[in-house]
């Protein structure tokens, strides 16, 4: 089973719930619509993995996120991830109106840094990617169409929320391909303070 690094120890998701066209900048992006109700789709705890591959039956597109951790029905930690895309598959199901999965919830579709306890201001979380120490993405709460008090809310409205489960807030603008050889740093900001860094090389 996949697991997270959490206050100290690990923990096993049950599942990952994704959100989906988040943010306005990467609806444009993707050239996109905005859509009339939050976009949901799922991982199972075999996407979780620490080694970011750049090629998996199709080249990999990274997508950096917000991620929050659930215990009690509540967000008990923050960190960060990678929401891996076979986007060459994506667009043709999304063509053809069919679900995303066969190009979101492969094995090995999920990284993320160690959870820490979230701030009392989940307002002033922000992140910034960069790879080969150029920046290539910066996302904050406050530019989400659904922070993540709303995305609670909404989620609750239609499943149960377990115990580890992760909730990964969606994706701003400035996707790219995951290249072999790439480093990748991706770090959680509290307001301009760091709370988490994570590093991954391409495989």
């Amino acid at each position: 089973m996949g697991d997270i690094a959490f206050q100290g120890g690990r923990a096993v998701p049950g599942k990952i719930i994704c959100i989906g066209k988040n943010y306005l900048a990467h609806i444009d992006e993707m050239g996109s619509a905005i859509p009339e109700d939050m976009v949901v789709f799922m991982k199972p705890n075999s996407a979780i993995t620490p080694t970011l591959r750049a090629h998996a039956g199709e080249p990999l597109h990274y997508e950096c996120e917000i991620c929050l951790l659930i215990k009690g029905a509540d967000i008990a930690g923050v960190g960060v991830g990678l929401d891996l895309t076979k986007r060459s598959l994506q667009g043709k199901l999304k063509q053809a109106g069919l679900p995303w999965e066969r190009s979101k919830a492969f094995d090995g579709s999920a990284l993320f840094s160690r959870f820490v306890a979230p701030p009392d201001r989940l307002g002033d979380l922000a992140f910034e990617l960069s790879v080969n120490n150029t920046l290539r993405q910066r996302g904050e709460t406050g530019s989400m169409l659904y922070p993540p008090a709303t995305i609670v809310q909404q989620l609750q409205s239609f499943l149960t929320l377990e115990d580890f489960d992760v909730i990964m807030t969606g994706t701003p603008a400035g996707v790219g391909p995951v290249i072999v050889g790439d480093e990748f740093e991706a770090r959680l900001l509290e307001g301009e303070s760091e709370r988490v860094r994570a590093q991954w090389t391409a495989l």
